[in-house]
């Protein structure tokens, strides 16, 4: 028994990292290409260069695939944003996003992804938790830190800043396919700035109406 036990360190101790990370690239094209409902272990193999029983090794389904690959890639961390002032951390907070959310990969498949959600409780219910918990930690952080330097009121709503944070951002790129200029996205930190409650935002207004 104790012989057999150490012969076989079989499955993930033994899978090679190189085939691992290749079938999660090719799981991201493929997902792109088609589309979940047609996506399928067989192509994902094929695109990767290696056999279905190497995707059948590290997941057990389609959907075991595909939720832990999505889940990782959503799941990564933003660099942080700190930058002393809610205006810069809100531009490059829109900077990051609106890069991430022009990728190719990511333009194809995450309004797919969405779809599916609204069929899949499995696929809402991973895309909900991980995504929430992203926004959650980087606009969560931003606001706490706002509020603590005094750019917003203490009473600022860490739910209702989240979805004014991210919400317009990703209506514009993802479902309306609208370009973002540069110009547009001064005028959206100003914009979510005053919606939050920045604190300089009236007398920044004054400012800019008032004679000479």
């Amino acid at each position: 028994m104790t012989a057999e036990k150490r012969r076989t360190p079989a499955g993930a101790a033994v899978l090679r990292g190189d085939i691992t990370a290749a079938i999660r690239r090719a799981l991201m094209q493929e997902l792109a290409a088609v589309g979940y409902g047609r996506l399928s272990i067989e192509a994902v193999a094929r695109r990767a260069g290696v056999s279905k029983t190497a995707v059948y090794r590290r997941w057990n389904s389609k959907l075991d695939l595909v939720l832990e690959v999505v889940a990782a890639a959503a799941g990564r961390r933003l660099p942080a944003l700190d930058t002393g002032s809610l205006r810069t951390d809100l531009s490059l907070l829109f900077q990051v996003v609106t890069h991430a959310l022009r990728h190719p990969l990511a333009a194809q498949i995450i309004p797919d992804l969405l779809a599916e959600a609204a069929r899949n409780p499995t696929i809402d219910e991973t895309l909900q938790r991980v995504l929430r918990a992203q926004q959650q930690e980087v606009v969560g952080q931003l606001i706490t830190r706002a509020v603590r330097r005094g750019d917003l009121p203490a009473d600022t709503d860490p739910d209702t800043a989240v979805d004014l944070i991210v919400g317009p951002l990703y209506w514009r790129i993802a479902i309306a396919r609208t370009p973002v200029t540069d110009s547009y996205l001064e005028t959206l930190v100003e914009s979510v700035a005053l919606g939050l409650g920045a604190q300089d935002a009236v007398p920044r207004q004054r400012s800019a109406t008032s004679p000479g």
